[in-house]
Formats: C-alpha cells, structure tokens, sequence
C-alpha cells in the first residue's frame, strides 16, 4: 500500500490514481487518526472511486514527534571524524520543519547542506516494543530530506542539532509513504541523491549501523511512539560541509532525492 495526502487529507495511491478515503469509508482523513486504525486501513483494496493525483503533499503533515539520529553510516562517520558509535545517537527535528515532496526553500544565512534519509513513518506505534515486532509498528517509509543549516547545527560546545536542522522547509518527505511488504527487502533499500545534476550521495539502508527495527525498539524504550511519527534514520557519505573544499546550498540550485520502490522528492532553493 502507498499513502500520501492531498490538500491535508489522507489519499491511498496507486499507479497514477489517488482515492481520497474518508469519502468512502468511516476513517477518517486525518493521517495520525487514520493510522490508528491501520489494520482498517491497509486492508483496503477498492480504488473504483479513484481520481488523478492532485498536488501530492508530506505523507504526515503533522507528526506529533520527529526524531532523528546521527552518525547511522559508517563511511558518514568517517567523514565527519568520528568512531561509529556504539548506540544510536538521537536528536529531534521540529515537526514545524515537514514539508511536502515538492517545494522552494528559503535558504537561511549560513552553512545549509543536505542529507538524504529513508524516514520510518510509525503506524501501530507503542511503548517499549521488542525488536522482534518492531517492523509491526512501522507504517510505511518515504524519502526525507535532513536540510541542515550547520553554523546553527554546530554552534556551542557541546554542539545542539535541532534548531539548525529545523528551519522552515528542511524536513521535506515524500511523495508517498509505502509499507514495508512492498519491498523486496525491507532492509535493503537503495537512494541516492542530485545536486544540479551531479550525483552527490548514495547507499542503501543495509549499511545501517542501526536498522530500522533496532532504532523503533531503542526510541520506543523512552518515548511512546505514535501514530504518524516519523523516524529520519541517517544519511550516508557525501554531505557538503565534510568536503574538501566544503560545499553548501546555493539559491537557483535544485536537490533531487530518490528511493528504490518509493519515488523522488524535489528541493529548489532560493
């Protein structure tokens, strides 16, 4: 199953078709409301009523929590100086910050700088889940994009992430949210992201220090997970700030990021 929004409103897609399913059911059109009731919701089949996808907006407009988490990749590790660590390294990003698959950002003054992520939307969610059923409380994953401004990022001793990874634009996610079951494998998953043209990261999510599973069962540990949060899982090697010279986003440049089985988010920036 595929789902994304419309308008703010819940739409399951399929191929080109979109089916507004608060028009045909008793679920409602708010996507944390709907995912719920995920078993009503995945175990829908009838798309008779579909209509052409409209502007297609985030899959979650409004997760109530956003969580993050650094250094996920070896090689990004690397990059950035650091031994891979031995637990997941998590921060938040504002939910103020989501934004839909295709957008203008303003770039605030600074080191902007990109990161691709596969982000893991919680349907179920829950509390302290075994990592044995972890994967049960995952409703789909979508492409994200983790826009960090990295003067803000790194400002202080110790640095905080949050602020500078939350301006307004920098949690695109998109086009549409797919279960897990559509993947061949689930946790082998391919992306690569385009800066103007130039390929400027890639890997695939089997590289992951700390899959999927294991990041639900950890987070969920502290936090509850709810319906329609969102899980930004890492980013490989390859983001501008670790380059010799750094590189950072520029206004009239375009970021495209795609994920295999999911589809591609567009970031122009001015």
């Amino acid at each position: 199953m595929r789902f994304g929004t419309q308008n703010g409103r819940l739409v399951l897609v399929r191929e080109n078709l979109a089916l507004d399913i608060a028009e045909h059911s008793d679920l409602p059109s708010d996507v944390n409301a709907a995912l719920e009731r995920f078993d009503e919701l995945v175990g829908w089949t009838d798309f008779s009523q579909a209509k052409p996808i409209e502007k297609l907006g985030p899959p979650v407009p409004r997760p109530q929590q956003v969580f993050a988490v650094a250094l996920n990749y070896r090689p990004h590790a690397a990059e950035a100086g650091f031994q891979p660590p031995d637990e997941p390294l998590i921060f938040t990003k504002f939910p103020s910050c989501i934004a839909g698959p295709d957008t203008e950002v303003t770039l605030p003054p600074g080191k902007p700088d990109w990161e691709i992520e596969v982000v893991a939307v919680i349907g179920r969610g829950g509390y302290r889940i075994p990592r044995e059923r972890a994967w049960d409380a995952v409703a789909g994953l979508t492409v994200g994009q983790d826009l960090s401004e990295r003067a803000s990022q790194l400002r202080g001793a110790p640095a905080q992430f949050s602020l500078g990874k939350s301006f307004p634009g920098f949690g695109p996610i998109g086009p549409v949210a797919v279960t897990p079951d559509e993947f061949p494998d689930r946790d082998d998953i391919g992306f690569e992201c385009h800066l103007g043209g130039e390929l400027v990261q890639h890997g695939r999510t089997s590289q992951m220090i700390f899959p999927v599973d294991d990041l639900v069962a950890r987070i969920s540990a502290v936090c509850p997970l709810l319906p329609g949060d969102l899980i930004f899982t890492g980013t490989p090697a390859g983001v501008g700030n670790r380059r010799n010279p750094p590189r950072y986003l520029q206004p009239g440049e375009t970021l495209v990021s795609r994920v295999d089985g999911i589809g591609e988010i567009r970031q122009a920036f001015i």
